[in-house]
């Protein structure tokens, strides 16, 4: 069974790493980061799980019993993002009725996330540059500077170099945050994991919706492992919430729902009324099945034992898979060809 919580409220690592063996490298690059103090850059596409990474590096370091401190450098106006980093005094700008400490004074002791850090302004950036170098700042309105010990994690889904030659991003302040890096794969390149994803996020939502929900069936599962995940886990998540509060139809991509035939506006009520959840789910996966065997063996030229390795099934499944998709397999003309060799579907 999988653990949905581990220590401080993160996911277990089970969850947080899985089993792919992309992941396993994630570990253990993390496992050797974790008790440093250098500083961490983490890349990756949107939804990917920076944060938890991030979390999880900050949970076992040595400022585990510090805060853990995260702004989003896109959420927050260059205008008011150096006073909600630095603080300001009294004064140091209208509204600014009292001191008030900033995020990297919080994060004293602990770790400071900075999130989307491709977005920081330049004029920013430099004073970031210097408080990166020997840990001194100023609050806006302060001529005194002030010190912390803090470990500093950013992370980006941006190519920051990219940024660098567009004149966007200060080159010596990426040497500075890119001291070590881990890159966060996509969910498409880990999809033994989705069945762990799958039983994490069912139980964190059911939790959370207060409703029941059984373990997914394992053709549900394979349909899931099939989709192509552009959000990530993130979208993962959103579908398993779907699910658990509108049913089967919640795990169908807008992709797949377009492209089911429309029925006259006559006859929609009553189809829609006789056919059930679970009956829209078995020829979404059947569906999505088929067209994921067609790719595989397109891809491997036709040769069904590859397109089985590249599917992680055995041969026999895909066997049983394409005739049960409906799937009709000619062999070109000439002498008697072996499982190995291309087909045509």
């Amino acid at each position: 069974m999988v653990r949905i919580d581990g220590p401080a409220g993160l996911p277990a690592d089970e969850v947080v790493f899985g089993i792919s063996r992309v992941m396993e490298a994630v570990k253990q690059r993390a496992l050797k980061i974790c008790r440093t103090d250098l500083a961490v850059l983490l890349v990756g596409e949107g939804g990917t799980g920076k944060e938890v990474l991030a979390r999880w590096l900050h949970a076992n370091s040595r400022y585990a019993s510090g805060e853990f401190v995260k702004v989003n450098c896109a959420a927050i106006p260059g205008s008011l993002l150096e006073s909600e980093l630095f603080g300001h005094e009294k004064g140091a700008f209208t509204g600014a009725s009292a001191a008030k400490p900033g995020r990297v004074e919080m994060a004293h002791q602990g770790t400071l996330f900075l999130d989307e850090i491709a977005d920081l302004d330049l004029s920013l950036q430099s004073k970031l540059l210097h408080f990166l170098q020997d840990g001194f700042f100023s609050r806006l309105g302060d001529q005194s500077e002030r010190s912390v010990a803090t470990r500093v994690i950013c992370a980006t889904g941006r190519s920051l170099e990219d940024e660098i030659v567009a004149g966007r991003f200060r080159a010596d302040l990426y040497y500075r945050i890119n001291v070590l890096k881990i890159a966060m794969p996509r969910l498409a390149d880990r999809r033994e994991d989705i069945p762990q994803l799958v039983e994490y996020f069912r139980r964190v939502h059911s939790r959370q919706f207060e409703k029941e929900c059984e373990p997914f069936a394992p053709e549900l599962l394979s349909y899931l492992q099939n989709l192509p995940w552009p959000g990530n886990l993130r979208e993962l998540s959103n579908c398993i919430a779907r699910y658990i509060v509108v049913g089967a139809e919640g795990l169908l991509q807008r992709d797949a729902v377009r492209a089911r035939p429309a029925l006259p506006v006559g006859q929609q009520g009553s189809q829609v009324g006789a056919r059930s959840l679970k009956e829209i789910a078995r020829e979404a996966i059947r569906e999505m099945e088929r067209n994921a065997i067609i790719e595989a063996l397109r891809a491997n030229h036709w040769n069904r034992r590859k397109a089985a390795q590249e599917l992680k099934i055995s041969y026999r499944a895909l066997i049983y898979k394409i005739r049960d998709a409906g799937l009709v397999v000619k062999r070109p003309a000439g002498p008697a060809r072996s499982g190995n060799t291309p087909a045509s579907a």
